[in-house]
């Protein structure tokens, strides 16, 4: 928290922010809880950075050392891979399928007295 209200200069509810989506997102995302609103918030998280931190230093990233700094080009592999998550849901083993079961036809239809 001290280096993004510190050296990165972001609010207290920005900073907080990331740590919460970083941290919770990536453990739900592993579960397949709620992934695609949290793969939402990491295109949004990715976005910002690449326009905060990255975008002066190009597309490619620093696999020379020739660089001041990093591209974003690691932080488009994350955005598309979240779109993937946002279009197609987080797939047959999900946490989400378990505890959102569909019940059958038979069971939700009411039944006559």
């Amino acid at each position: 928290m001290a280096y993004f209200t510190g050296t990165a200069h972001l609010p207290w509810l920005i900073a907080l922010l990331v740590i919460l989506i970083e941290f919770f997102g990536s453990l739900s995302l592993i579960l397949g809880l709620a992934s695609r609103i949290w793969s939402l918030a990491f295109i949004c998280l990715f976005t910002g950075i690449i326009l905060t931190a990255h975008k002066d230093f190009g597309f490619f990233m620093n696999w020379f050392g020739n660089q001041k700094g990093e591209g974003f080009e690691y932080h488009l592999l994350i955005i598309g891979l979240s779109l993937a998550i946002l279009v197609n849901g987080s797939g047959r083993y999900a946490l989400d399928r378990l505890l959102l079961k569909e019940r059958p036809l038979s069971a939700t239809r009411a039944r006559p007295v």
